[in-house]
Protein backbone atom coordinates (compact mmCIF):
# COMPACT_ATOMS: atom_id res chain seq x y z
CA UNK A 1 0.00 0.00 0.00
CA UNK A 2 0.77 3.65 -0.99
CA UNK A 3 0.71 6.61 1.09
CA UNK A 4 1.30 9.96 -0.19
CA UNK A 5 1.11 13.73 0.45
CA UNK A 6 -0.34 15.61 -2.12
CA UNK A 7 -1.44 18.97 -3.25
CA UNK A 8 -5.06 19.06 -5.07
CA UNK A 9 -6.87 22.49 -5.67
CA UNK A 10 -4.55 24.25 -3.75
CA UNK A 11 -5.02 22.16 -0.51
CA UNK A 12 -2.10 20.00 0.91
CA UNK A 13 -3.71 16.15 2.28
CA UNK A 14 -2.64 12.83 3.05
CA UNK A 15 -4.09 9.90 0.77
CA UNK A 16 -3.97 6.36 -0.39
CA UNK A 17 -2.98 5.63 -3.66
CA UNK A 18 -5.40 2.94 -5.22
CA UNK A 19 -4.00 -0.57 -5.91
CA UNK A 20 -3.94 0.51 -9.90
CA UNK A 21 -2.04 3.98 -8.90
CA UNK A 22 -4.72 6.07 -10.90
CA UNK A 23 -6.76 7.57 -8.19
CA UNK A 24 -5.42 8.96 -4.70
CA UNK A 25 -8.16 8.52 -1.68
CA UNK A 26 -7.83 10.87 1.05
CA UNK A 27 -7.42 9.64 4.91
CA UNK A 28 -10.24 11.78 6.06
CA UNK A 29 -12.49 10.11 3.69
CA UNK A 30 -12.90 7.19 5.95
CA UNK A 31 -13.22 9.07 9.22
CA UNK A 32 -8.98 9.56 9.41
CA UNK A 33 -8.49 13.33 10.25
CA UNK A 34 -4.27 13.12 10.31
CA UNK A 35 -3.07 16.39 8.95
CA UNK A 36 0.93 15.22 8.28
CA UNK A 37 2.06 11.80 7.38
CA UNK A 38 4.23 12.28 10.31
CA UNK A 39 1.18 12.18 12.51
CA UNK A 40 0.06 8.92 10.15
CA UNK A 41 3.34 7.11 10.83
CA UNK A 42 2.90 7.29 14.38
CA UNK A 43 -0.50 7.56 15.12
CA UNK A 44 -2.02 5.18 12.62
CA UNK A 45 -3.68 1.95 14.06
CA UNK A 46 -4.15 -1.62 12.66
CA UNK A 47 -7.34 -1.43 12.42
CA UNK A 48 -7.15 2.05 10.39
CA UNK A 49 -3.95 0.35 8.61
CA UNK A 50 -5.86 -2.73 7.45
CA UNK A 51 -8.97 -0.31 6.27
CA UNK A 52 -7.18 1.94 4.12
CA UNK A 53 -5.54 -1.98 2.65
CA UNK A 54 -8.96 -2.21 1.62
CA UNK A 55 -9.97 0.72 0.51
CA UNK A 56 -7.18 1.21 -2.07
CA UNK A 57 -8.80 -1.93 -3.79
CA UNK A 58 -12.13 0.51 -4.10
CA UNK A 59 -13.45 1.80 -7.38
CA UNK A 60 -14.16 5.59 -6.48
CA UNK A 61 -17.34 6.17 -8.20
CA UNK A 62 -19.51 3.17 -6.95
CA UNK A 63 -18.10 3.64 -3.57
CA UNK A 64 -18.69 7.35 -3.70
CA UNK A 65 -15.16 7.98 -2.12
CA UNK A 66 -15.48 12.32 -1.00
CA UNK A 67 -12.59 13.54 -1.87
CA UNK A 68 -11.16 11.24 -4.41
CA UNK A 69 -9.09 12.71 -7.58
CA UNK A 70 -7.27 11.01 -9.92
CA UNK A 71 -3.89 10.89 -9.78
CA UNK A 72 -2.81 12.77 -12.66
CA UNK A 73 -4.62 15.80 -11.61
CA UNK A 74 -2.47 16.21 -8.10
CA UNK A 75 0.77 17.46 -7.34
CA UNK A 76 2.55 14.97 -5.31
CA UNK A 77 5.25 16.41 -2.39
CA UNK A 78 8.17 14.12 -0.48
CA UNK A 79 5.95 12.36 2.18
CA UNK A 80 7.35 13.57 5.55
CA UNK A 81 7.82 17.17 3.89
CA UNK A 82 9.70 18.31 7.27
CA UNK A 83 10.92 15.47 8.96
CA UNK A 84 11.35 16.13 13.00
CA UNK A 85 15.16 14.89 13.09
CA UNK A 86 17.83 15.19 10.99
CA UNK A 87 18.01 11.79 8.54
CA UNK A 88 20.32 8.68 9.90
CA UNK A 89 22.81 8.07 6.78
CA UNK A 90 24.54 5.05 6.08
CA UNK A 91 27.93 5.70 4.44
CA UNK A 92 29.85 3.41 2.21
CA UNK A 93 27.21 0.64 2.66
CA UNK A 94 27.36 -0.62 -0.47
CA UNK A 95 31.19 -2.89 -1.20
CA UNK A 96 31.84 -1.24 -4.81
CA UNK A 97 30.88 1.90 -4.03
CA UNK A 98 33.10 2.01 -1.37
CA UNK A 99 35.55 0.96 -3.71
CA UNK A 100 34.90 4.15 -6.01
CA UNK A 101 34.79 5.98 -3.55
CA UNK A 102 38.09 5.03 -1.82
CA UNK A 103 39.61 5.85 -5.74
CA UNK A 104 38.05 9.52 -6.08
CA UNK A 105 39.75 10.45 -2.64
CA UNK A 106 43.10 8.57 -4.35
CA UNK A 107 42.97 6.00 -1.49
CA UNK A 108 43.46 2.68 -0.90
CA UNK A 109 40.47 0.03 -0.04
CA UNK A 110 41.48 -2.92 1.50
CA UNK A 111 38.58 -4.58 0.37
CA UNK A 112 36.12 -5.11 4.21
CA UNK A 113 34.15 -2.84 5.85
CA UNK A 114 34.34 -3.68 9.70
CA UNK A 115 31.73 -1.27 11.43
CA UNK A 116 28.92 0.77 9.91
CA UNK A 117 29.53 4.85 9.04
CA UNK A 118 26.98 7.06 10.08
CA UNK A 119 26.34 10.33 9.36
CA UNK A 120 23.25 12.66 9.75
CA UNK A 121 21.62 14.64 6.87
CA UNK A 122 19.46 18.23 7.38
CA UNK A 123 16.95 18.85 5.48
CA UNK A 124 14.99 22.13 5.94
CA UNK A 125 12.44 20.71 3.52
CA UNK A 126 12.44 17.86 1.64
CA UNK A 127 12.24 18.32 -2.01
CA UNK A 128 8.77 16.91 -3.75
CA UNK A 129 9.41 13.57 -6.03
CA UNK A 130 9.04 15.61 -9.25
CA UNK A 131 11.28 18.84 -7.80
CA UNK A 132 14.35 20.80 -8.41
CA UNK A 133 17.64 20.18 -6.73
CA UNK A 134 19.24 23.42 -6.35
CA UNK A 135 22.84 23.45 -7.68
CA UNK A 136 24.27 26.43 -5.53
CA UNK A 137 27.06 26.60 -8.17
CA UNK A 138 28.06 30.08 -6.57
CA UNK A 139 29.79 27.03 -3.92
CA UNK A 140 29.76 23.81 -5.15
CA UNK A 141 31.29 22.43 -8.69
CA UNK A 142 31.51 18.70 -7.86
CA UNK A 143 27.41 17.68 -7.09
CA UNK A 144 26.88 14.25 -7.19
CA UNK A 145 23.37 12.00 -6.44
CA UNK A 146 23.02 8.94 -4.41
CA UNK A 147 19.62 7.00 -4.97
CA UNK A 148 18.72 5.12 -1.60
CA UNK A 149 16.23 2.82 0.26
CA UNK A 150 14.83 4.56 3.35
CA UNK A 151 13.52 2.88 5.76
CA UNK A 152 11.12 5.19 8.00
CA UNK A 153 10.25 3.92 11.78
CA UNK A 154 6.67 3.51 13.13
CA UNK A 155 6.92 3.21 16.67
CA UNK A 156 9.86 4.20 19.42
CA UNK A 157 13.10 1.99 19.25
CA UNK A 158 15.04 1.11 21.82
CA UNK A 159 17.27 -1.88 22.31
CA UNK A 160 15.69 -3.55 20.04
CA UNK A 161 16.98 -6.79 19.14
CA UNK A 162 17.93 -7.81 14.93
CA UNK A 163 15.68 -10.46 15.04
CA UNK A 164 12.59 -8.04 16.04
CA UNK A 165 13.63 -4.72 13.72
CA UNK A 166 11.02 -5.55 11.08
CA UNK A 167 8.28 -4.93 14.12
CA UNK A 168 9.64 -1.27 13.75
CA UNK A 169 9.51 0.09 10.35
CA UNK A 170 6.49 1.76 9.49
CA UNK A 171 7.71 1.84 5.31
CA UNK A 172 10.07 2.73 3.03
CA UNK A 173 10.67 5.45 0.24
CA UNK A 174 13.33 6.71 -1.79
CA UNK A 175 15.99 9.35 -1.53
CA UNK A 176 18.35 10.72 -3.28
CA UNK A 177 21.28 11.98 -0.91
CA UNK A 178 22.50 14.74 -3.37
CA UNK A 179 25.91 15.75 -2.62
CA UNK A 180 28.28 18.39 -3.16
CA UNK A 181 31.91 16.55 -2.76
CA UNK A 182 34.22 19.78 -2.53
CA UNK A 183 31.87 20.78 0.66
CA UNK A 184 32.61 17.69 1.88
CA UNK A 185 36.41 17.47 1.15
CA UNK A 186 36.81 21.30 2.02
CA UNK A 187 35.12 20.65 6.10
CA UNK A 188 36.43 16.75 6.03
CA UNK A 189 33.05 15.39 6.90
CA UNK A 190 29.60 14.69 5.43
CA UNK A 191 27.53 17.18 6.82
CA UNK A 192 27.58 20.00 5.71
CA UNK A 193 27.94 19.23 2.23
CA UNK A 194 24.43 16.63 2.06
CA UNK A 195 22.93 19.13 3.84
CA UNK A 196 22.52 22.36 1.55
CA UNK A 197 19.07 23.55 0.60
CA UNK A 198 17.20 21.10 -2.17
CA UNK A 199 19.47 18.31 -1.17
CA UNK A 200 17.15 15.76 -0.29
CA UNK A 201 14.54 14.83 -3.10
CA UNK A 202 12.12 12.21 -1.37
CA UNK A 203 9.20 10.49 -2.86
CA UNK A 204 6.99 9.85 -4.36
CA UNK A 205 5.43 7.29 -1.61
CA UNK A 206 5.92 5.61 1.53
CA UNK A 207 5.22 1.65 0.82
CA UNK A 208 4.14 0.26 4.12
CA UNK A 209 6.18 -2.37 5.69
CA UNK A 210 3.66 -5.23 4.85
CA UNK A 211 3.68 -4.89 1.26
CA UNK A 212 7.31 -6.30 0.46
CA UNK A 213 9.07 -9.13 2.20
CA UNK A 214 11.42 -8.75 4.29
CA UNK A 215 14.41 -8.38 4.10
CA UNK A 216 13.28 -5.95 0.81
CA UNK A 217 15.48 -6.89 -1.72
CA UNK A 218 14.94 -4.60 -4.73
CA UNK A 219 16.22 -3.51 -7.78
CA UNK A 220 17.65 0.17 -7.09
CA UNK A 221 18.44 2.83 -9.97
CA UNK A 222 19.87 5.89 -11.23
CA UNK A 223 19.51 7.37 -14.50
CA UNK A 224 21.10 11.05 -15.18
CA UNK A 225 19.37 12.48 -18.39
CA UNK A 226 18.17 8.61 -19.51
CA UNK A 227 21.74 7.17 -18.74
CA UNK A 228 21.82 4.56 -16.86
CA UNK A 229 24.45 5.25 -13.89
CA UNK A 230 23.39 3.29 -10.87
CA UNK A 231 22.17 -0.55 -11.28
CA UNK A 232 22.52 -2.77 -7.81
CA UNK A 233 19.90 -4.26 -5.89
CA UNK A 234 19.61 -3.18 -1.73
CA UNK A 235 20.04 -7.15 -1.20
CA UNK A 236 23.70 -5.91 -1.56
CA UNK A 237 23.91 -3.87 1.35
CA UNK A 238 27.04 -4.46 4.01
CA UNK A 239 24.92 -3.37 6.76
CA UNK A 240 21.69 -4.48 6.57
CA UNK A 241 18.44 -3.39 8.04
CA UNK A 242 17.98 -5.70 10.82
CA UNK A 243 22.23 -4.75 12.34
CA UNK A 244 21.24 -1.00 11.52
CA UNK A 245 18.09 -0.46 13.55
CA UNK A 246 19.69 -3.17 16.43
CA UNK A 247 22.81 -0.98 16.61
CA UNK A 248 21.56 2.38 16.56
CA UNK A 249 18.95 1.79 19.25
CA UNK A 250 21.16 -0.30 21.65
CA UNK A 251 22.76 3.67 21.86
CA UNK A 252 19.60 5.92 21.75
CA UNK A 253 16.08 6.06 21.06
CA UNK A 254 14.89 6.11 17.56
CA UNK A 255 11.96 8.28 17.68
CA UNK A 256 8.74 7.32 15.71
CA UNK A 257 9.15 9.04 12.43
CA UNK A 258 12.83 8.73 12.41
CA UNK A 259 14.06 8.40 8.96
CA UNK A 260 16.90 5.78 7.88
CA UNK A 261 18.56 6.28 4.37
CA UNK A 262 20.60 2.91 4.00
CA UNK A 263 23.10 4.00 1.25
CA UNK A 264 24.26 4.32 -1.93
CA UNK A 265 25.49 2.05 -4.95
CA UNK A 266 28.36 2.00 -6.96
CA UNK A 267 27.71 4.27 -10.53
CA UNK A 268 28.05 8.14 -8.71
CA UNK A 269 28.96 10.82 -10.40
CA UNK A 270 32.64 10.78 -8.66
CA UNK A 271 32.85 7.04 -9.63
CA UNK A 272 33.14 7.63 -13.03
CA UNK A 273 36.91 8.73 -14.70
CA UNK A 274 36.49 11.21 -15.45
CA UNK A 275 33.89 12.27 -12.60
CA UNK A 276 30.43 12.86 -14.25
CA UNK A 277 29.37 15.27 -11.84
CA UNK A 278 25.49 17.03 -12.15
CA UNK A 279 24.94 20.32 -14.40
CA UNK A 280 22.20 22.77 -14.14
CA UNK A 281 19.49 21.73 -16.69
CA UNK A 282 20.61 17.65 -15.64
CA UNK A 283 17.31 15.44 -14.77
CA UNK A 284 17.74 12.47 -12.30
CA UNK A 285 15.94 9.84 -11.82
CA UNK A 286 16.00 7.38 -9.04
CA UNK A 287 14.09 4.18 -8.81
CA UNK A 288 13.54 1.56 -6.54
CA UNK A 289 11.30 -1.80 -7.46
CA UNK A 290 8.09 -1.77 -6.01
CA UNK A 291 7.63 2.13 -4.53
CA UNK A 292 8.29 4.30 -8.01
CA UNK A 293 10.85 6.66 -8.93
CA UNK A 294 11.69 10.13 -8.18
CA UNK A 295 12.65 12.55 -11.08
CA UNK A 296 13.93 15.88 -10.04
CA UNK A 297 15.70 18.64 -12.37
CA UNK A 298 18.95 20.58 -11.56
CA UNK A 299 18.38 24.36 -11.22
Amino acid sequence: MKLVTYEVDRRRDIGVMSKDETWVFPLRAFGMEYKEMLEVVKGLSQSELDLLEHASGLDPYSNNIVGAAMRKEVKLMAPICRPEQDIICLGINYMEHAEESARFKKEQFDGTRANAVYFSKRVNEAVGPYGDIESHSDMVDSLDYEAELAVIIGKDAKNVPAEKARDYIFGYTIINDVSARNVQNKHKQWYFGKSLDGFTPMGPCILTAASLSYPPELSIQSKVNGELRQDSNTKLMIFHIDQIISELSKGMTLRAGTIISTGTPKGVGMGFEPPKFLQVGDEVECKIEGIGSIINKVV
